[in-house]
């Protein structure tokens, strides 16, 4: 696709690359090379995942017709693609919600283990897994309640932890993830098709591994509880002690005829972005598609690096992007109630305040599922004088930063990104322009 040109638009181009990036994670041109041909019994196809729908689109129209295929994927609520919503398909695609669990994803959770039980050796089973479904595959362990997994998962997401932390304990209390929905399928083997949303793409995090077995174990789970200061019902912090909650391991024979294929990642979608911009030679850098860490401290190493290379032309010369991907995190303190945004929009209000009002730096970051947090943008972008604005505005960056409340704050300057759903996630995307 022709770019705006960032000499003249440098916000239009910004927006650009993100939908290149994004263009690049969609399911269907990546699934067509790894698809088997049908076996000779029947094709159960299951899934979870914000790209589950999709995925499940893409998927019925590659296989052959006359071949059966059935199944069931869960997506976050509006993340059904539109297609798929007025012409349906062989597939059928519920919705639940993201990232707190529901009902409606226990309930097909709970759908899924009971499609499983007539497969044969003959059967094929194709999994669609993408992130977001740990918590759209909200089947509690037993002794669990959703009401309890709920409460767990909400404090999981203001503590800090990891995506791989996170997992960890939800693998370990669910009755699907972890390895479990794949272990239900036996005998028939199992195709995962993964769309990686994770630092290091490693299948047994993304969507907490309900197809893959699982390396970590009862006693990480309890180390990353404790670690967060995450309650959790006594009788389930006995199971994890007595290792009664333990997933399928790497070792289990039962996996020795499955197979996984990542079709889509976050590195791919940031070279595709960086490809965008050399043909139209400016220079591009990928530091890296796998940074962690709290929003507003990862702002500052890139807050840095821009202002250098506005300053001196050095490491990179001008004019050139500078992209990055991964998961950040952002920590609420306990007994804090937070404002409103996600890690991208916080990684730009402390991206504003460290570069001051640099000259000739802008800055883009979004989620590519389309939602930043819970709220209804992608993320924001920054201008030079984005904190003069706000200024202006009355809106004071620093006060809004401590209360973890970026989206009013950018709301206020008019710089929210905003999309609708993507239909696919290969998580953060960071671009800073210097000119």
């Amino acid at each position: 696709m022709s770019l705006p040109n960032p000499s003249t638009e440098p916000v239009r181009f910004l927006r650009a690359l993100f939908d290149v990036a994004v263009a690049r994670a969609q399911p269907r041109q990546a699934m067509a090379s790894v698809l088997p041909p049908p076996p000779k019994g029947r094709t159960l196809v299951l899934g979870a995942g914000k790209a589950g729908g999709a995925m499940a689109a893409a998927l019925d129209a590659l296989w052959p017709e006359h071949a059966p295929l059935s199944g069931l994927v869960v997506t976050r609520y509006g993340y059904a693609p539109p297609e798929l919503r007025a012409q349906g398909g062989r597939i059928e695609v519920v919705e639940a919600a993201h990232p707190v669990p529901d009902a409606a994803g226990e309930a097909a959770a709970a759908r899924m283990l009971e499609l499983t039980r007539s497969l044969t050796p003959d059967d094929l089973v194709i999994a669609l897994i993408s992130g977001g479904g740990s918590a759209l595959l909200a089947l509690p362990a037993a002794g669990l309640s959703l009401a309890d997994k709920q409460a767990i998962n909400r404090a999981l997401l203001l503590s800090g932890a990891t995506i791989t932390e996170m997992n960890c304990v939800r693998k370990h209390l669910s009755a699907i993830k972890g390895g479990r929905l794949a272990a239900a399928c036996a005998p028939a083997p199992v195709l995962s098709l993964l769309i990686s949303d994770v630092p290091g793409d490693d299948p047994a995090v993304i969507a907490s591994g309900p197809t893959v077995p699982d390396p970590t174990t009862c006693a990480d789970a309890l180390v990353v509880l404790d670690r967060y200061a995450i309650d959790v019902p006594p009788g389930i912090r006995e199971r994890l002690q007595a290792g009664e909650l333990e997933t399928p391991k790497p070792d289990d024979a039962g996996f020795a005829h499955n197979r996984v294929e990542i079709i889509a990642t976050p590195e791919q979608m940031l070279q595709a972005a960086a490809a965008a911009c050399r043909e139209m030679g400016i220079g591009a850098y990928v530091l890296a598609d796998d940074v962690e860490g709290e929003s507003r401290d990862v702002a500052l190493v890139h807050a840095a690096l821009a202002r250098h290379v506005a300053r001196t032309g050095q490491p990179f010369a001008k004019p050139c992007v500078i992209l990055s991907g991964g998961e950040t995190t952002v920590t609420v303190p306990k007994g804090t109630t937070p404002g409103r945004g996600g890690r991208g929009s916080e990684f730009l209000l402390a991206l504003a305040l460290s570069l001051k009002g640099q000259t000739g730096v802008w800055a883009l970051a979004g989620d590519t599922d389309g939602i930043d947090g819970s709220e209804n943008n992608a993320g924001a972008w920054i201008t030079p004088d984005t904190l003069h604005r706000a200024a202006i505005a009355g809106v004071k960056a620093r006060v809004m930063l401590e209360a973890h409340d970026a989206y009013a704050f950018f709301e206020a300057c008019g710089n929210l990104l905003v999309t609708g759903p993507t239909y696919t996630n290969v998580n953060d995307f960071r671009a800073i322009l210097v000119q």
